[in-house]
């Protein structure tokens, strides 16, 4: 009698992975059924539900190879999980066996050579901790529970990029487990295409598991003279020409994002301000302090602003002042592009939906990619935007579920009226899951070199929870395409 036999679920296979690896890990292996599951597939943009089927709180370089060998010899999906802070949610995945760095947060700064060592597990208020110390700092986004590992293998948009590059700009090297298992460190001696790629080239191409950067003397012994200047809404276009002609002629230590905002409702925003509506300018100066009034009399000058917020504060405080307004969990629906100019009719759409503004933390800001970081080439490193301009995000955001369609409508209507006046393609740290046109879009003329650095170092695609770049032919288009 034919006995049926029965074949192996993807349930099965991935049960049995995670067995094996029980045996083969120091870190901890969370799994439906235990305690903290939940908690441990949750990401920063509450949006995101998805039910991975191991989660592996790695304890070292040793645990990422397990997992990276146990992922791909078992066909299952694998996600890696740094600050999980991407709008996208790429640091879970359903059914998917997740590297979680939580546990891996050491840094270690060299106050001689000035360079700081850190974990891929590292939020950048970690780094800006150990770094300030020594009044010391590297480029490093605006808020700073963003995570180390994200946001620099995007590229690195932030409050010192004008006066010292892209976060990738003062990446020095990487240690990565690559998809066969193999553990490297790509600089430039070492590796270059691999290092190449990884500034700005995303997750597509090995486990990062620390990063070593280049820091910088910041301000006065690490206090810089920053802060919210904010205008009444109804002045938004003539903020907006008055910043856009002012920017490109000042020195690179003063960098300035602009954006459309409701003023929260929270010290220390004066009462009165209370759920305004306004057009917002957060400004922060990293120079010597002796030049800092002649460099910011401009700025002090213009308008009649509702607060003038500019005051000397650590750099880490600037760094962290919204961190508390964007808690984990809120509901996020992003959209994002890069403007190499702001456009008179842009400037319209922006005053229209910055006093429709949906809730009170939905906003827009655009983020200078100019000074420093725009002199240097768009080859150079994987992130291709260097002709200066601004990193432009829209953010629909809510801690309630119900608003997500409302926020997401507004965000992606706002976003449509301003694609146009831009170059075409976003920010992949501030895009959400949409596809491989606007990955390449993202990539511009680099996109082909990403592939084949990609078919080298990941021929089987194992790292393809990301923004994706396929291996396949020579014009990125998949071998099926």
């Amino acid at each position: 009698m034919q006995t049926d036999i029965e074949t192996p679920t993807a349930a099965s296979t991935a049960d049995a992975v995670t067995e094996t690896l029980a045996g083969q890990v120091r870190g901890h292996i969370i799994g439906p059924g235990h305690e903290g599951y939940d908690a441990a597939r949750r990401v920063y943009n509450g949006a995101i539900d998805r039910r991975p089927r191991a989660i592996v709180r790695v304890a070292d370089v040793a645990d990422v190879i397990a997992c990276v060998d146990a992922a791909r010899g078992s066909g299952i999906p694998l996600a890696i999980r740094g600050g999980g802070h991407h709008g996208a949610g790429f640091g879970t995945w359903d059914d998917a066996l997740v590297i979680d760095f939580a546990g891996l947060r050491s840094t270690t700064v060299d106050p001689v050579a000035r360079t700081v060592r850190a974990d891929a597990g590292c939020t950048w208020g970690d780094v800006d901790h150990a770094t300030g110390a020594f009044g010391l700092a590297t480029p490093s986004g605006f808020v700073s529970t963003t995570g180390v590992a994200g946001l620099t293998l995007g590229g690195g948009s932030g409050y010192l990029s004008r006066h010292h590059g892209m976060t990738v700009d003062n990446l020095l090297a990487a240690d990565v487990v690559l998809a066969d298992g193999r553990f490297v460190t790509a600089s430039e001696e070492h590796h270059p295409d691999l290092f190449w790629a990884l500034r700005g080239g995303g997750g597509n191409f090995g486990v990062v598991t620390s990063f070593t950067f280049r820091c910088h003397p910041v301000g006065d012994r690490g206090v810089i003279i920053g802060g919210p200047v904010l205008y009444d809404i109804a002045d938004t276009e003539e903020v907006f020409r008055w910043y856009r002609d002012l920017l490109p002629g000042l020195p690179d230590e003063l960098n300035g994002w602009i954006g459309v905002l409701e003023v929260p409702s929270t010290a220390p925003f004066p009462e009165a301000l209370w759920a305004r509506k306004v057009c917002g300018i957060v400004w922060c100066y990293s120079g010597p302090h002796e030049a800092a009034d002649e460099v910011l009399a401009p700025v002090r000058g213009f308008g009649a602003p509702v607060l003038m917020g500019i005051a000397p504060m650590p750099y880490r405080v600037l760094q962290s002042a919204f961190d508390g307004l964007l808690p984990a969990g809120l509901q996020w629906s992003w959209r994002a592009d890069i403007f190499e100019r702001i456009t008179d009719e842009a400037i319209a759409v922006h005053r229209r939906y910055g006093e429709r503004i949906p809730t009170p933390l939905s906003t827009m800001h655009l983020y200078p990619i100019s000074g420093a970081a725009a002199r240097v080439p768009g080859g150079a490193t994987a992130f291709p935007f260097r002709n200066g301009g601004w990193n432009g995000v829209i953010a629909g955001i809510d801690p309630d579920p119900a608003n997500l369609p409302r926020i997401a409508e507004w965000a992606r209507n706002y976003w449509e009226e301003l694609h146009p006046s831009s170059v075409g393609g976003g920010y992949v740290n501030m895009m959400m899951d949409e596809g491989n046109d606007r990955v390449r879009a993202a990539y511009q003329g680099n996109y082909q070199r990403l592939v084949e650095v990609k078919r080298r170092y990941d021929p089987g695609d194992l790292f393809r929870i990301n923004q994706h770049i396929p291996p396949g032919a020579a014009d990125g288009r998949t071998a099926a395409s």
